[in-house]
């Protein structure tokens, strides 16, 4: 039995009849005693967080939790209620077009201001530290996470996180390390500003927070989209609704008409 028991052991969940704890805490005080967001960072991390901790993780999955249909998963979330399927298969859709491309900026800015800011504490310059970075980019043509986007010219997700963050370092929560390799970034990229991956990163990085998890955290937080979106969608009675109108018909770069018959 007790290889049984140990098949899926774990240090998160403590169950049995009639007691169900957390790290320890009992869901009874929790359900009165604590937030979601606290409840999320208990989850994850094993303590709760504190007041500042739990204020600026709050502020991060608030940021992320829709951008529309001009988001690939809210526009596929959307489509997948419009077939018939249920709030559960819509939300499922779109959180699998969360990949490296579309929702996975945030993972790949937290270990990028990782490796930065460990070159910093090795004696490296900032700035200098960041426009490397930038140009190793620029070499491979690729796109440097957190920082620009298709669609606004300025994401005005950005200031807000960013001056909570600021905020944050004057009241003593954060220490600012990250933050300061974030903004060289930003000033060796200029003029591309950074977008909500990359403020969110940002915070991430301050917290402490494994990067895998700033991919878990988005998907999290964008759920909320998801499930708004497709339940708007259940309200509709249009059937089968697919990426374009009936009226425009997708472009034909195939072979021009032919016939078996000749």
């Amino acid at each position: 039995m007790t290889e049984v028991a140990d098949w899926w052991s774990t240090a998160i969940s403590d169950i049995e009849p009639g007691v169900i704890r957390f790290h320890g805490y009992l869901i009874e005080e929790l359900i009165s005693g604590v937030t979601f967001p606290q409840m999320i960072w208990l989850m994850i991390r094993g303590e709760l967080p504190t007041p500042g901790e739990a204020k600026l993780l709050e502020q991060t999955l608030v940021a992320a939790v829709d951008h529309g249909p001009q988001a690939p998963s809210i526009a596929a979330a959307r489509m997948a209620a419009s077939c018939g399927v249920a709030l559960n298969n819509a939300i499922a859709t779109g959180v699998n077009l969360l990949g490296d491309v579309h929702g996975g900026a945030g993972q790949q800015c937290v270990e990028m201001l990782y490796r930065l800011r460990a070159e910093v504490d090795e004696g490296a310059d900032p700035a200098t530290s960041a426009r490397d970075l930038v140009a190793s980019y620029q070499t491979r043509k690729a796109y440097v996470p957190g920082f620009g986007h298709r669609f606004h010219p300025h994401d005005p997700r950005r200031d807000p996180l960013i001056a909570a963050a600021r905020q944050a370092v004057a009241d003593g929560i954060i220490t600012g390390k990250h933050l300061e390799v974030a903004l060289a970034l930003e000033s060796a990229l200029d003029p591309i500003p950074m977008n909500v991956d990359g403020a969110t990163a940002t915070i991430y990085a301050e917290l402490g927070l494994p990067a895998e998890l700033a991919r878990g955290l988005f998907v999290l937080s964008r759920s909320v989209g998801l499930l708004a979106h497709a339940h708007e969608q259940h309200q509709e009675h249009t059937r089968n609704k697919g990426p374009l109108p009936k009226s425009v018909i997708p472009t034909y770069t195939g072979h021009p008409p032919r016939s078996l018959n000749t």
